[in-house]
């Protein structure tokens, strides 16, 4: 029987991953805590809370009282920390909120694992921990900084963050590192690359690009959509986080990248052209539109696509090199960017129910506020 706390688990990739462990492990049991801001939505995981190896605890990673209150109830085997304040946009504009979740909560969570996984000390002074214990930092492929036209980022790449939110990933993965050295915890950190597929909040760039589709909005492209990134189908991000957290080497750092780089404005282009021609084969899809309400989808063509302001210090190119991964545990990306987006985009048409309900109050007001003046 392994024992998990998840923090994050009601947000994107977090709740995908206790999905994907209740699927694929039937001896474990599973703790999530989330502190349901913005982009954690009980909701998605809603559904899995029927299963008796899943139980959740509302609460922020910052709380001592309440982490440690997880640790006296179970003996926790493997902390995989997904919580974090992960927008860059959102960071631009309150760094401080970045600094206090993303750093000082992975401090409070590494410090009570180090208390309750300790059993004495070995002669050396160093803390002797439980057996089958592990700490996994998942962390972005943003703290590396920016590439050129050529090369990839690989573990031993200088972390060199240019935003806020990278700052704070940098500080938290320096800090979970600091641990392994100074008190030996048994810690892995991942880096990915971007993440898409069901449950994404739709602040990032293809759900927000998929839910303006379907309300008749605007498509908002930052700078000339020239950016690159490397983009990761996210069940395939929770496959090698699970290899990581059950074999991975402790103290070792793994890249977990999709060998799918595109540009920004490719994106937005493949995902208006899937939506009508998914839209054109299957009219029940058609169901999901909210503005306008006609039959004719002409409408959803490149000339939705509207360029704003660049976003400041805005990286140009990212690409992971997954190799040491691949060699040590096995894993490499299943997911073919053509196939995955379909698969993501399906599920958004067929899920306008969830979209509904993440996408009212809080974030109404954000998007007027990143988007409706530029």
């Amino acid at each position: 029987m392994k024992n998990y706390l998840v923090t994050g688990g009601a947000g994107f990739i977090g709740a995908n991953f206790v999905k994907y462990l209740l699927k694929k492990h039937s001896d474990i049991q599973i703790v999530v805590l989330d502190d349901l801001t913005y982009a954690g939505n009980l909701g998605t995981i809603k559904d899995d809370l029927a299963d008796p190896r899943l139980s959740f605890v509302k609460g922020n990673i910052t709380d001592s009282a309440v982490v440690a209150s997880i640790f006296e109830k179970q003996p926790i085997d493997l902390l995989i920390n997904f919580a974090a304040e992960s927008h860059v946009d959102r960071s631009i504009e309150n760094p401080q909120l970045f600094l206090q979740t993303n750093i000082l909560g992975t401090q409070n969570l590494l410090d009570t694992a180090k208390k309750y996984w300790t059993t004495g000390k070995d002669e050396n002074g160093y803390p002797i921990y439980r057996e089958g214990v592990k700490y996994l930092q998942v962390s972005t492929d943003e703290v590396y900084g920016s590439l050129g036209e050529t090369g990839y980022f690989t573990e031993t790449t200088p972390l060199d963050p240019r935003s806020p939110y990278s700052a704070s990933k940098t500080g938290a993965d320096l800090i979970v590192m600091a641990y392994s050295e100074t008190y030996k915890l048994p810690v892995n950190i991942t880096r990915c690359s971007n993440n898409y597929g069901p449950y994404h909040f739709p602040e990032k760039l293809i759900p927000l690009i998929i839910n303006n589709i379907l309300e008749g909005k605007k498509l908002p492209v930052y700078g000339d959509g020239s950016n690159v990134r490397d983009w990761l189908y996210v069940e395939d991000h929770c496959k090698a986080i699970d290899l990581v957290a059950l074999n991975g080497r402790t103290g070792e750092v793994y890249n977990i990248g999709g060998h799918n780089e595109k540009r920004n404005i490719d994106i937005v282009r493949l995902t208006i052209a899937t939506i009508r021609r998914l839209m054109e084969e299957n009219p029940a899809y058609k169901k999901a539109l909210k503005s306008p309400s006609s039959d004719d989808i002409s409408w959803i063509n490149d000339n939705l696509i509207t360029f704003v302001k660049d976003r400041l210090g805005h990286d140009q190119r990212y690409a992971i090199d997954p190799a040491k991964i691949t060699r040590e545990l096995g894993w490499y990306p299943e997911t073919r960017f053509e196939d995955g987006i379909v698969k993501t985009i399906r599920w958004y048409l067929e899920n306008q129910d969830w979209v509904k309900e993440v996408t009212s109050g809080e974030y109404q007001h954000y998007y007027e506020e990143m988007y409706g003046n530029r």
